[in-house]
C-alpha cells in the first residue's frame, strides 16, 4: 500500500484527527452520496431529514473532541482542510435556529442540532473502535440511506464496505511506485540496491504517482506547521472543554528568550525548547485551530517541533534539509500505518506519539546526514521506547496528558537519532519487528485505555 506524504500529513483542525476531522470528513461524503442517490433505498421519497450515530471511542470522547459539531459542519458542507471558522459558526448559528440544512444539490434537510447526533455507548461497532452511521429519511419517516464510516486515524475514513475490501490497497496496482517498499527491510533493500536514500526514494514514489509541485507541497506544510507553531508561542488563555488546562507554551518561550546569552541556561535547557515548540502546537490543536496531522492531531506537536529544532538549533541545517525530514518521516509513518496502526482508539498512545516520534527521529536523522540504515535505527528506538502507551485522555479532551506527552516525545526524537548517528545502523531489533509488537501489545490491551477515557488517568482524576 503506498501512502503519500500528503496522506500522511493532512491540514486540518483540531481536537483531534480521528474525532474530528474523520467524522467531519465522512459527513462531507454522505452529502456526495446522497447527492449520488445510487445507493438510495427503492421506493424512498427524497430525502428530508438526518440523523448520525457515534460509536465505541467516538461516542466514549465525542464531547470532548467535539465530534458531533464536527459531524454537523461536515453535513453543512465544510472540510477540514479548507474549513473558514468564522463561516462556521455563522452557518451552525443557522441551524440552530432553522433547524434546516440547505444542502447544494439536495434541497432542505432536516437536522435537530441537539438531538441529530446520538452518543451510543454500546459495545463499538465490528469494524473499528471509531465507527459511525449516517442515516437520511424521506418525508414520511422512511429510511431512504444509510452508510457507515469508520475513521481509522490521522483523518483517514473509510466505508463498511472498503474496510472490508481493504479499497486503500488498491493504489499500488494502478501506478509503478520505482521503490514500492510497504515495510522497513523492504526499504532498505531498495535503497541498497539503488544507492538512494529513503528521502529520494520517497520523492521518486511521489513523482511516479503524479504529485506535481511537490516541494511547494512540502513547503506548505513545513509553513502551516510552523505558523501553528508561532501562533501557540504567542498567545496566552484557558484551553475550551472545561478542565481549566492554562496555555505555558507563551511564557515558558518567553522566559527562554530572556536566559539566552545571560549564562544562566542549563545545558538541558534544549529539551525546553523542544518541549515548548510541541507545546506550542497542541495548546493551539486543543483549541481547535489549524495543524497538520503527523501523523494525528493528537501527536501533531512532535513532528513540527523536532523540524523547528533542527532548522534553528543544528549547525548546518537547509531548506533541503526540511524537506528530506518530510520525505522521509512520511515514508516512516507509511510504514507503520500499513503494518499497524497510527489510531489512539485502536492501539493506544503508542500508535500516535510513538509512531510521531518514530518519524521524527528518522527525519531528523536523514537530515542530519544519517545514512539509511541509521535511519530507520532512530525510527525503531524512538518507537521501541514507546511500546505499551496508553491513550487516557481526562473528560476526553486532547490536553491532560497529551499536550506534554508530545514534548516529551519530541525530546525522546532527538535523543534516538542523535543514539543512531553515533552508530553505525546495526541494532538488535528491526524496525518491523518494533510495529509488529506495537500491533499485538495494541491489541491486547484493554479497551479502557484506548481513547475512551474509562481508564488510567482519566478515571483517577477525582475533579474531573
Amino acid at each position: 500500500m503506498f501512502l503519500s506524504v500528503f496522506d500522511i500529513f493532512k491540514i486540518g483542525v483540531g481536537p483531534s484527527s480521528s474525532h474530528t476531522m474523520g467524522p467531519m470528513l465522512a459527513a462531507a461524503r454522505f452529502l456526495d452520496a446522497l447527492r449520488d442517490g445510487s445507493d438510495r433505498v427503492p421506493g424512498a421519497g427524497a430525502p428530508a431529514r438526518l440523523e448520525a450515530t457515534l460509536h465505541g471511542s467516538l461516542a466514549f470522547t465525542g464531547k470532548g473532541h467535539a465530534t458531533d459539531r464536527a459531524v454537523i459542519l461536515g453535513l453543512l458542507g465544510f472540510v477540514p482542510d479548507t474549513l473558514d471558522p468564522d463561516e462556521a459558526e455563522r452557518r451552525l448559528s443557522a441551524l440552530r435556529e432553522t433547524g434546516t440544512i440547505d444542502a447544494s444539490g439536495i434541497g432542505p434537510l432536516a437536522l435537530d442540532p441537539e438531538k441529530g447526533v446520538v452518543f451510543d455507548y454500546g459495545p463499538p461497532l465490528p469494524g473499528h473502535a471509531n465507527g459511525m452511521v449516517l442515516r437520511a429519511f424521506d418525508a414520511a419517516g422512511n429510511l431512504y440511506l444509510t452508510e457507515t464510516y469508520y475513521s481509522i486515524g490521522g483523518g483517514f475514513v473509510l466505508t463498511e464496505r472498503q474496510l472490508k475490501t481493504e479499497a486503500m490497497k488498491g493504489d499500488d496496482a494502478k501506478v509503478d511506485r520505482p521503490h514500492p517498499f510497504a515495510t522497513a527491510a523492504e526499504m532498505l533493500a531498495m535503497g541498497g540496491a539503488s544507492g538512494l536514500s529513503i528521502a529520494a526514494m520517497k520523492r521518486a514514489n511521489e513523482i511516479a504517482g503524479g504529485a506535481g509541485q511537490l516541494d511547494a507541497g512540502l513547503d506548505r506544510l513545513w509553513s502551516v506547521m510552523n505558523a501553528c507553531i508561532d501562533r501557540g508561542l504567542a498567545t496566552d488563555g484557558t484551553l475550551p472543554g472545561g478542565l481549566a488546562v492554562r496555555r505555558r507554551a507563551r511564557a515558558i518561550h518567553q522566559a527562554l528568550l530572556a536566559e539566552r546569552g545571560n549564562n544562566i541556561a542549563q545545558p538541558h535547557t534544549v529539551n525546553d525548547w523542544l518541549s515548548v515548540y510541541a507545546m506550542a502546537v497542541n495548546e493551539e490543536n486543543a483549541a481547535g485551530s489549524q495543524v497538520v496531522t503527523a501523523p494525528t492531531n493528537g501527536a501533531a506537536g512532535v513532528v513540527p517541533a523536532v523540524i523547528r529544532y533542527y532548522r534553528d538549533h543544528c549547525v548546518g541545517a537547509t531548506h533541503k534539509g526540511i524537506r528530506d525530514f518530510l520525505l522521509t518521516a512520511a515514508a516512516v509513518g507509511g510504514i507503520i500505518k500499513t503494518n499497524a496502526s497510527i489510531s489512539g482508539a485502536e492501539v493506544g498512545c503508542q500508535g500516535e506519539v510513538g509512531s510521531a516520534a518514530a518519524m521524527a527521529a528518522a527525519g531528523l536523522c536523514a537530515a542530519l546526514g544519517g545514512t539509511n540504515a541509521q535511519v530507520e535505527n532512530a525510527a525503531e528506538i524512538a518507537l521501541e521506547h514507546h511500546l505499551g502507551m496508553t491513550c487516557d485522555p481526562v473528560k476526553g479532551l486532547v490536553q491532560v496528558p497529551c499536550i506534554e506527552r508530545n514534548g516529551l516525545g519530541a525530546i525522546k526524537a532527538v535523543a534516538a537519532a542523535s543514539l543512531a548517528l553515533r552508530g553505525d545502523g546495526t541494532h538488535v531489533v528491526p524496525l518491523d519487528a518494533c510495529i509488529e509488537t506495537m500491533r499485538q501489545t495494541g491489541r491486547d490491551m484493554s479497551v479502557k485505555y484506548k481513547e475512551t477515557s474509562t481508564g488510567g488517568l482519566a478515571v483517577n482524576l477525582p475533579e474531573c
